[in-house]
This record gives structure tokens, sequence and C-alpha cells, in this order.
């Protein structure tokens, strides 16, 4: 048996339930907790904080026969969560994910049978709920942990698909807690990152900008860090057996500043980010480079266009026109809608991410871009002519909805990608059309709203 701390909380309980013994309520506080960190007992790692935690066990006393075996646990407080034979439980709210299969839990370190842990952060945004289900299908070999702190944009139900793979886990926490991070490199073995989570909504950041420097700047630190702590012995000199192991970063043309009305961004424009959007990405992507360069990091950046399929947060521009149509209500446009914007589909996008990660060489950055320019004016008007045709309404159209409203502070007039460099290199192409993705993407949201 594990001896209770002084100031903690001892849950017991299998795989059928979780139980408080002698009477302690699940929303008692606890401030001080106890390591226990000698040879026959979980080694526990938390902060002493009242914010939600993940705590991981790194050794069990015993690796049970069977799954209905008692386990013991300990744990910080209420509002805390930590991690324990595939369970995330939060005092006070208890919700439960499946983490850890616990027959596999012990082989975490050195699993023959997964050739990589990979780390995915923000896999329940829009981008990552796309690819996540896409990379874990592809490669059945790999541990998939995604990170996610489930901020408004995240959806876990983007991921239903994934909840009965075996080689996928999610874990809910903060890029930004550094102490969380490092525990999940350490406890989970991870031997590459594929980092989406990222503050990303232009007007927010007009609004907000600190959350964005906090997670975009700081959390990509956090990141680095780890993976440096975890993979490097020294400046360009890498641990045995960790040579293969790689970051890549995720991010956006918007570092690139605006074009003119000819043009295309290619790996090598300047940068000139024009929101504090942007202007965190860009930070984000010279930390990655330098890592690379001071360190001997492995890792790789990709500057993509903008967006579009299912699984969107409908404060974007595509899932809003559609909700709006279906709502019947005013679809707000910037300025006279002539912004102009390259648009990627986002399954095409996760494959380059594939790419680039596998095969993309160290140091070095690929624009991805859809080779599909329109105009803000030109987006609405092709779903309103969509909607027209799958919901006709007995009087009027869709595109009597448009509404043109004040443009916002420093909007770009024109993205547009130059991705020949990833095309020749790793023989990458966007397999979707603009006409027929549009189509896909409306479809899905019209299911979703039956």
């Amino acid at each position: 048996k594990i001896k209770r701390p002084a100031g903690a909380c001892l849950f017991y309980g299998g795989w059928g339930g979780i139980r408080t013994p002698g009477g302690v309520a699940p929303t008692t506080v606890f401030k001080t907790v106890a390591i226990d960190r000698s040879a026959t007992h979980p080694k526990l790692f938390y902060r002493r904080s009242l914010k939600p935690t993940v705590l991981f066990a790194d050794r069990y006393p015993t690796v049970p026969a069977k799954r209905h075996e008692r386990a013991y646990y300990t744990v910080l407080g209420a509002g805390c969560q930590f991690i324990c034979w595939g369970k995330i439980i939060t005092l006070a709210n208890v919700r439960v994910y499946d983490i850890i299969v616990p027959t596999e839990r012990a082989n975490i370190k050195g699993n023959k049978t997964m050739a990589k842990s990979i780390l995915v952060t923000g896999g329940a945004g829009f981008i990552g709920s796309n690819f996540v289900p896409y990379f874990a299908k592809k490669y059945p070999e790999y541990r998939i942990f995604n990170l996610d702190k489930l901020t408004y944009a995240a959806n876990l139900d983007n991921l239903a698909e994934c909840r009965d793979m075996p080689n996928y886990k999610f874990i809910q926490g903060d890029i930004c807690d550094a102490n969380l991070v490092d525990a999940i490199f350490q406890d989970c073995g991870i031997r590459g990152v594929i980092h989406f989570a990222a503050e990303s909504h232009v007007d927010n950041s007009i609004t907000g900008p600190r959350a964005f420097i906090n997670t975009n700047v700081m959390g990509t630190t956090n990141l680095l860090e780890s993976a440096r702590g975890h993979w490097m012995d020294a400046p360009h000199r890498v641990k045995p057996g960790h040579e293969s192991d790689r970051f890549h970063h995720i991010s956006t043309d918007e570092v690139y500043g605006a074009l003119g009305s000819t043009g295309l961004f290619t790996e090598t424009t300047p940068y000139d980010p024009s929101s504090p959007y942007s202007a965190s990405k860009a930070a984000s992507d010279h930390l990655v480079s330098a890592w690379h360069r001071t360190f001997g990091l492995n890792t790789t950046i990709s500057n993509c266009s903008n967006n579009y399929g299912p699984k969107q947060h409908p404060e974007k521009l595509i899932p809003k026109i559609i909700q709006n149509c279906v709502n019947w209500q005013p679809i707000p446009i910037y300025g006279r809608g002539e912004n102009v914007r390259d648009w990627l589909y986002v399954l095409d996008h996760a494959r380059a991410i594939d790419l680039i990660f596998h095969n993309g060489r160290a140091g070095q950055t690929y624009n991805i871009g859809g080779h599909n320019e329109r105009t803000n004016m030109q987006i609405v008007n092709t779903i309103c002519a969509i909607m027209d045709k799958k919901m006709p309404r007995q009087s009027g159209k869709y595109s009597d909805l448009i509404t043109f409203v004040a443009d916002r502070p420093g909007h770009d007039l024109r993205y547009a990608i130059d991705a020949s460099k990833l095309e020749r290199e790793l023989g990458w192409r966007a397999n979707e059309t603009f006409d027929r993705g549009i189509v896909k993407t409306v479809d899905w949201y019209l299911q979703k709203s039956r």
C-alpha cells in the first residue's frame, strides 16, 4: 500500500469506479502534497496549484494482472487532475477520458510494438481534429498523444472516430504549463511533436492580445525546451537513439504581411505581420528556427494559407456564412469584400504536414497553399448559390443576407502562397479544387445542423 502523504486525499478503485475513503469529500481543497520518490512507490509529477493540473504516475509498485484489481492513487486537491491507469480524474467534477490502456502503461518507455510516441498539440481544434484521425489511421504503429486545452474553439466531438483507436490518447492540458509539458515528454516517451496549438482568431487578438502572446510564444517555448531537454545532450549533440526525433511547427501565411494585386509569398519573403495574432505566430516561427540553429534541434516549419473544410469553429468566415444562411441571419462582410485569400482544403493540409514531418529537410520552412485565390465576395456568393440549390427558399435568395460592415484594423488586402518548394521537394499536390471542396464543406455543415 502507498502511504498517504500529509494533506493529500487517497483515492482507490479500479475500472469499476472511483471512491474517496475515510469520508474525504472530493471538493476538499488540499494545499500541500508530499512526493514519494522511493523505488517501491509511484513517482508523481505536479505543481502546488489549484489550477487544473495533470499528474503522472511514472511507475507502479506492481502491474496488475487484471483490470478489476485495485490501484492506489495520490492526488493534489479540488479542481486538479491526474492520470493513472487509463483515467483522467478531476476532483469536484469527475470526468473520465481514455488515456492509457493499463496493460500497456508499464511499457510506454521503449515500447517495441509502437515505433514512435508523437505529441500533437491543439488536436481538438479545426485543423488538428482533421489531422489526428488521418494520422492515427495511416500510422497505427505510432502512439499519438493529443494535448489540448479545450478552449472555446476546440471540440472533442470532432474526434469521436478516434476514441476507440488503440494508438490514440487524449490529454486535456495547457502548453503554457511547462511542468505539464515536460511530464508528458517524460512519461509518454515523446519522439516527435506536431504543434498546432495556437490562439488564431485575428479579431480576438485585437481585443485581447495577451492570450496570443502567452499561448503562441510562451507555449511554443515550453514545447521547444522540453524537446531539447529530452532529445539533446548538448547543443548540436543528439542523445543516442533520438536522431530521428522531430519538432514540426504549423504556422500561417499571415506572418508575411500583405501582398499587392500580384505576387506570391515564398519561404524567403520577409516577415511583416500586421496583427497581434500574426506577430505572435511570427515570433513562434523565429523561436523554432533559433532552436534549430542554436541547439541543433531537428525542426521544420510550415506556413499555410487559409484552411476550409469540416469541423471549423463557426466564428470563421466560411462556417459563419453557412450558419447564417441556415438561420436566415445577416451575413457580415468586412469593407467591400475585396480581401483576397488563397484557400486550402484542410485534408490537403493534413497530407502536407505528414510529408513535411516525415520527409522534410531539417531546419527548413515549407509553404502550403491551395492555388485557390478568391475574394471574400466570391466566397460568400459561391456559398449562397450552393445554398439556393440545396435549401431553396420560397421567397428571396441567400445573397440578400449579405451585409457590409466596417473593416477591421490592420486587415491585409491579399495573401497568396507559392507552394512550389513543397511540390518540388516532396511531391505534394492539392487534391481538392475549391469548387469541389466548398460543396463538401457546405454538405458537412448542413448535415450537422439537422
